[in-house]
């Protein structure tokens, strides 16, 4: 039997490098991301535990905003404070903006993205076996009875079949696990369960029973500062941008950040209105274009605002013809600021509030049976995955040979997760280099 040695408290800079190196290897979606944070932070290093992972996922879950990047800032914030939250949540987005600002650049330059996409071939059947772990590992520690196992089944097939949206099934979700509280407490009682595990855990550094701490309560005096200051800060920066095509971004896209429920492709067909059709930033074969980036790419897939910022940006000409990056990188920090500053405001404010409803029951059977609905969701983007993957226009690819090599790369890469406890990012690079190999071809 494998035992986990009992974790120490990691310095704040092995704190920031990890969430640095998760900026650069945090593909696949949210699925993908969360899978990685638990893989490491729960399992591997036991920086916090299994349950107290599941509520802040929860809560982050029926928020505007990208849910993993939200997750991250709220580890952050219960470890180290306003200052962990910050460091963590800019960490994850931070590596993308730049790597996306790059692409996008040569994107622009030279018209094509083929190398980009040869690199990330490969990727994209690795992303689905990631996903594919992600709803295992959860799954099997969320779904602790019948009752949320077909709760999962149920919000898998409503999203999947009947094309549910999102927020309409969590919302569902959270009442069913209301009024659930009500008939049998004990069905959407949150608990974790190790003792099936092949591994003896040891107590988490944020273990289930680690008291709150001092930061981490709930205070007006610093709820007031929390609001004061995010809406200054926002205020202050538009004020100063003084071209009228950066003012109307830093708008549109604090906007797009108060709609984002039920995820990034909720929010893509508002972005694609504005930025296509109302302010004729970039042309529709632009922002399909922005998009399979933003999927090959690290960080949240809402970082497609980067590439839209970017190429607004460019096309606007605000610097000069002759300004192309400069302007580009301008645009692009415009929209990735606006759009993920409510965020860490979200966290800041109600993170307190959520950590001392741990042990109401009026609050966390909502959230248990929110985390058995997101299970089905995973599911169903592992499946959107491998359709996208396997097929084109609805038909099996010709290359039979890619296609071949594409499953066997997930098969590989989904045994290396479960049976041999590969880490992801030996994973990733392996797909990436395959990828890049068939390309060739």
């Amino acid at each position: 039997m494998n035992v986990i040695k009992a974790p120490l408290k990691p310095s704040f800079i092995r704190f920031f490098i990890y969430w640095l190196k998760l900026g650069f290897i945090s593909f696949g979606g949210p699925a993908g991301q969360i899978s990685m944070m638990h893989q490491e932070l729960v399992e591997k290093r036991r920086w916090i535990s299994e349950h107290r992972f599941l509520h802040a996922l929860n809560y982050t879950m029926i928020l505007p905003g990208p849910e993993a990047q939200q997750l991250a800032t709220y580890i952050g914030w219960l470890m180290f404070g306003v200052r962990g939250g910050i460091v963590a949540g800019v960490l994850f987005v931070l590596p993308s903006l730049f790597i996306l600002s790059a692409l996008t650049w040569i994107y622009l330059t030279y018209g094509n993205v083929d190398i980009v996409e040869g690199v990330f071939y490969g990727i994209k059947p690795t992303v689905t076996a990631i996903v594919l772990f992600a709803a295992y590992r959860i799954g099997s520690k969320a779904l602790s009875n019948n009752i949320l196992k077909i709760l999962a089944i149920l919000a898998f097939i409503a999203i999947f079949i009947f094309k549910v949206p999102f927020p309409y099934i969590i919302l569902c979700a959270a009442l069913i696990g209301y009024m659930g509280a009500k008939l049998s407490p004990d069905t959407f009682n949150m608990r974790t369960d190790h003792g099936n595990s092949k591994y003896t855990y040891c107590p988490a550094l944020i273990d289930d029973n680690t008291p709150i701490p001092e930061y981490a309560k709930f205070k007006l005096s610093r709820l007031i500062v929390f609001i004061v200051v995010s809406v200054v800060l926002g205020i202050s920066i538009m004020s100063f941008l003084d071209n009228k095509v950066l003012h109307d971004m830093a708008e549109f896209f604090t906007k797009a950040a108060l709609v984002t429920f039920g995820g990034a492709y909720a929010v893509l067909p508002y972005i694609y209105q504005g930025g296509v059709e109302q302010y004729g930033w970039l042309s529709n074969t632009q922002m399909m274009d922005g998009l399979a980036l933003g999927e090959s790419t690290p960080g949240p897939l809402i970082m497609v605002v980067a590439f839209v910022g970017f190429v607004g940006a460019t096309v606007k000409e605000i610097f000069g013809a002759e300004s192309v990056l400069m302007a580009g990188f301008a645009g692009a920090s415009v929209a990735t600021f606006f759009t993920f500053l409510p965020s860490f405001l979200f966290i800041f404010l109600g993170g307190p509030r959520v950590e001392a409803t741990r042990g109401d029951l009026k609050f966390s059977a909502p959230l248990s049976a929110v985390t058995a609905a997101v299970v089905g969701v995973i599911v169903n983007l592992a499946v959107f995955f491998a359709l996208a993957t396997l097929y084109q226009n609805s038909q099996i690819d010709w290359f039979a040979t890619i296609i071949t090599i594409i499953t066997i790369i997930a098969f590989i890469a989904f045994i290396a997760l479960f049976y041999f406890k590969i880490g992801i990012m030996s994973v990733i690079a392996a797909g990436s280099i395959l990828g890049l190999s068939v390309s060739f071809f």
